[in-house]
């Protein structure tokens, strides 16, 4: 019996995600509804473990009307997120187009790129950030600060000023979106700029005609890895307050709400992300 095309396709896709899905079920299902079973409910320590008094809604309405910290946290983190995520994709995309060039030491500079992604991450990312390493403090070492100050004012200073402390975040975190924006440049025929060039098109006008809407896939899948690294980072304020929710206060019924208001949060700004990007995908 032959399969159609349509099947085929299915199958191989059934067989990429299967792996994911079957570990999925095995070990990340149970406790998944767990944590909802625990939202839902006051935990309290016995001998015999942890008993359950069903209290309904009531964590999730604390998370707004208790909790002092948890929703300018959400605020915090989602500005952080609107600020470094362009930056991010920016900074991939512009090194992506350079190191697709064929020129000397490329692998090199390729592998240079993305070792941050391997060296800081986690605790030694954390460590790092606690040395002050991920900031730029020479406009305040040297008063460029308030020399700068003398021209432009603190409306506008200050901002300018955010984006460039957080440069050092975003070339640490731009390894696997330069690798992704390098996949996608190496699909893209040469003979379209061979056409392209025969047509008397600058260099500008290729990037926006060929380039751009060719990686529009690939701006879609960064765009939604960089919104999730930037939720779960080791600096994250929800994360961390997460954590000593659950960890140092012991509340594992609130941090399990907290939890589920969280993800809730970040399935609708990905779906928003989705939305945005539909037509660019259809197309």
């Amino acid at each position: 019996m032959k399969l159609s095309m349509k099947t085929r396709h299915i199958l191989e896709g059934y067989s990429f995600v299967g792996p994911w899905i079957i570990g999925f079920l095995l070990f990340m299902a149970v406790p998944l509804g767990r944590s909802f079973y625990y939202s839902l409910n006051n935990l309290k320590p016995t001998k015999q473990g942890l008993q359950a008094t069903f209290v309904g809604m009531k964590n999730y309405r604390d998370a707004f009307t208790t909790d002092v910290n948890f929703f300018p946290l959400l605020l915090e983190t989602m500005k952080d997120m609107l600020t470094q995520v362009p930056l991010i994709l920016i900074f991939a995309m512009f090194c992506a187009i350079l190191l697709n060039r064929n020129a000397f030491g490329r692998t090199f500079f390729r592998g240079i790129f993305f070792l941050p992604v391997i060296i800081a991450s986690g605790a030694a990312l954390r460590k790092l950030m606690e040395q002050g390493a991920a900031t730029l403090p020479i406009f305040y070492q040297f008063d460029l600060y308030r020399q700068l100050n003398a021209f432009i004012p603190d409306g506008v200073l200050d901002p300018l000023l955010q984006y460039a402390d957080a440069l050092t975040l975003v070339m640490w975190d731009s390894g696997v979106q330069i690798l992704i924006f390098l996949a996608g440049l190496q699909t893209i025929s040469p003979s379209l700029y061979e056409a392209a060039k025969i047509d008397g098109a600058t260099e500008w006008e290729v990037f926006w005609k060929i380039t751009f809407p060719m990686l529009i896939p690939m701006i879609f899948v960064n765009t939604l890895y960089s919104i999730v690294n930037s939720f779960t980072k080791p600096d994250n304020g929800v994360m961390n307050h997460l954590l000593n929710v659950v960890f140092v206060s012991n509340n594992y019924a609130y941090g399990s709400a907290i939890g589920w208001l969280y993800f809730i949060f970040i399935f609708i700004v990905l779906g928003i992300v989705f939305l945005v990007f539909r037509r660019g995908l259809t197309n």
